[in-house]
């Protein structure tokens, strides 16, 4: 354009706008997870749950998404593709990427533990959701003789983390897991939170005339449900009542073996069945080493439902101790806080109606908002 044209004038010459750069729509229109499983797998915990509910989401809002997933794909109003079996699609994400998606504005690689390296061969935009770094839990999926498979995992996440996502953003569920990023070399200007969120509560139902106490995830080894059995040994004796463990996965026949009188397992459930338990239970029990968020027991809360958990990622950040629950540093303090909680109806009931009021800040819809608006900004900046 010439100089010597005034500034107030540019912009109404014909090639004005020719020259200027187009605008960038505010929210990728086409977007893809790239995720371990389907919410229908019956091994889906947690993660799952969140993709389900972001993908629901964007898709009310108008977004077009599919969720590229490994192991069987269940119909939902959004699009599903099974990209193989549970390992098989990692070597396979690109092929089915290509193949049965195309194209999109955005690719959301969620990284649990094995990653994809998506950036490394999708040329648009992506972004990584990570609930979890699995830095303390490989040498718990893999121990003595397969401790050298544990030190490859370990690099190998740290180095999709680190490395291959180094130009663009990524989502931490919460402060301990944006901590946990920071911890292993990713950029803080890099990391945004978005906490999980809970379905708006429906009435609440009638709360076990008798001690009962609930736990609630995968039967695997990170969760330590047999420390909570071990446990329950020294509680039982002090409080009476029932153990439920709600959740199925590799660890139960063991876990099944271990467990004493008052134990019960009742595998996967209904929601409307999940509902009723927590709405019954004096407390939930999270045992866990680690969460992303603990997401359980934010849906506990809306139930009025005080947790005692450890205090470890995550759950630190689900559980405000002392008001909403009790965070123990050890395994007698777990126990003691079990059975004092047990003991004192009033102390439960005013951790309840705290949990209940925090776990209000927490819906689907606002971590739909939050996240859409990330995805925004990844995606400007990888134009």
């Amino acid at each position: 354009m010439p100089q010597h044209v005034p500034s107030q004038l540019r912009a109404t010459l014909p090639w004005a706008s020719q020259q200027q750069s187009p605008a960038l729509p505010p929210h990728p229109r086409r977007i893809v997870f790239l995720a371990h499983r389907d919410l229908g797998n019956r091994s889906a915990g947690g993660s799952e749950l969140l993709v389900d509910r972001l993908a629901d989401g964007l898709t009310r809002l108008g977004h077009q998404v599919t969720l590229l997933c490994g192991g069987p794909a269940a119909y939902r109003d959004y699009r599903v593709v099974s990209a193989g079996g549970s390992y098989g699609h990692y070597l396979r994400a690109r092929s089915a990427f290509a193949r049965q998606v195309g194209d999109c504005d955005l690719l959301v690689e969620v990284c649990n533990g094995m990653p994809y390296f998506a950036p490394l061969w999708h040329r648009g935009p992506t972004l990584c959701l990570v609930n979890h770094v699995h830095t303390d839990l490989w040498p718990m999926r893999f121990g003595g003789v397969l401790a050298p498979a544990a030190r490859f995992g370990r690099r190998l996440e740290h180095w999709a983390l680190t490395g291959v996502q180094k130009r663009g953003l990524l989502v931490a569920v919460s402060p301990s897991t944006a901590q946990a990023l920071r911890g292993i070399g990713v950029e803080r200007e890099r990391i945004r939170v978005v906490h999980n969120g809970v379905e708006e509560p429906g009435p609440l139902g009638e709360r076990s005339p008798e001690p009962l106490f609930v736990a609630v995830g995968r039967l695997v080894e990170y969760k330590r449900i047999d420390l909570l059995l071990r446990l329950w040994e020294r509680v039982r004796p002090v409080t009476g009542g029932r153990l439920v463990i709600v959740g199925d996965g590799p660890e139960r026949a063991s876990l099944e073996q271990l467990a004493g009188p008052g134990v019960e397992f009742v595998g996967h459930v209904s929601e409307a069945e999940k509902h009723r338990l927590l709405c019954a239970a004096w407390l939930l029990l999270h045992p866990s080493a680690v969460e992303g968020w603990g997401l359980v027991v934010t849906e506990a809360a809306t139930r009025e439902t005080p947790t005692v958990a450890f205090d470890v990622p995550g759950l630190r950040d689900s559980v405000v101790d002392g008001e909403t629950g009790v965070l123990a540093g050890g395994e007698s303090s777990f126990a003691a806080a079990w059975c004092t909680l047990a003991l004192s109806g009033h102390r439960r009931e005013l951790m309840g109606k705290a949990a209940r009021d925090r776990a209000a800040r927490y819906r689907w819809d606002r971590t739909v908002r939050q996240f859409r608006a990330v995805a925004a900004e990844a995606v400007r900046r990888g134009a």
